[in-house]
């Protein structure tokens, strides 16, 4: 079985990993704080950032996996959605390292790959499942018939949820990236404050009236008395997650009715978020559903799991050329 050396630059993370047979022999990332200052993922400081980090960052991932350039069998790579900038590095370092090598290169959406990450450990789900993939920049309902073929059923028609978390963040004055430390002092405080909850209908998601809900809320707290946030601070973090959490689990059951799909998956950034974990691990128990939430290290941006994508697609020989180019959007 193949050895596939998996790189992941879509944003503002340099990732690389080494997947043997599907298991994962390491996982190696590389952050970028530089973004903080601005408040915000700078596209270019990201594309630079990932051509300093890249050849450390592989180089880390194969000797942790005790595996040297020469036993790899197939390069994958991040094709898109992402940055343009960020995935041009990553595109190009791979099919770099193939054409040197010999080695058939592999692309992998980004979206699918979040999905997958739920195979690159145990407890795996059984094909068909229902899976929720949200992260900063997409949010969807997704329905997997198989590895490779996936079926979104639902989605945003504007902002993603991640997107809601990072922008509520920055209107309280949170440093970026928001949605953890909204995370955590939502855990201090309760949902006190009711937001607009928007439903554009059927199983898709709207986030961009709930941001502006939230933006009038606080102007007139605000007004009302300008110390407000500072002395609600977490009571209105747990009021923003407890309304995001709550859109997010209604949807999932809405799913579950429509598709009869018992097993369900959480995937993407956000999955990382202890209400949205803890609500739907709740959800499940209550309604007899299976539900499969990945380890932290395998919802945010991660070569992991492009590398278990890969495998799946390396056994169906769909490797890509060298005329390959990264994909903003697919």
């Amino acid at each position: 079985m193949p050895v596939i050396l998996a790189i992941e630059s879509s944003c503002d993370d340099t990732s690389a990993a080494v997947v043997a047979d599907g298991l994962v022999l390491s996982n190696v990332t590389a952050g970028q704080a530089v973004h903080e200052e601005f408040g915000g993922v700078v596209p270019e400081h990201a594309s630079r950032a990932h051509q300093r980090n890249i050849v450390p960052t592989v180089a880390v991932a194969l000797k942790r996996a005790a595996k040297t350039a020469a036993q790899i069998d197939a390069v994958a790579f991040t094709r898109g959605p992402g940055l343009i900038g960020s995935l041009m590095v990553g595109v190009s370092f791979a099919k770099g390292f193939a054409l040197a090598r010999g080695l058939p290169l592999i692309e992998v959406d980004h979206m699918q790959a979040h999905v997958l990450a739920h195979f690159a450990e145990d407890p795996k789900p059984a094909f068909p499942f229902l899976c929720l993939t949200v992260s900063g920049g997409h949010t969807q309902l997704v329905v997997v018939h198989s590895a490779l073929e996936q079926e979104i059923i639902g989605r945003t028609i504007d902002d993603a949820a991640g997107e809601a978390f990072d922008k509520s963040g920055k209107l309280l004055g949170l440093p970026y990236p928001a949605g953890p430390e909204i995370d955590r002092r939502a855990r201090l405080g309760q949902p006190t404050i009711e937001f607009a909850k928007p439903d554009p209908g059927e199983l898709n998601f709207s986030f961009s009236g709930l941001k502006t809900s939230i933006l009038y809320s606080l102007q007139k707290k605000i007004k009302e008395d300008p110390d407000f946030v500072k002395d609600n601070l977490n009571d209105i973090c747990a009021s923003i997650q407890h309304i995001i959490v709550s859109i997010l689990l209604r949807k999932i059951q809405m799913a579950v009715a429509q598709t009869g799909l018992k097993q369900v998956a959480l995937a993407g950034g956000v999955s990382a978020n202890s209400g949205l974990r803890q609500g739907l691990q709740e959800l499940g128990e209550k309604n007899g559903w299976k539900v499969f939430i990945p380890r932290i290290e395998y919802c945010t941006d991660n070569a992991a799991m492009i590398g278990v994508t890969a495998t799946f697609k390396f056994a169906e020989g769909a490797f890509s050329g060298q005329d390959v180019a990264p994909a903003a959007r697919f």
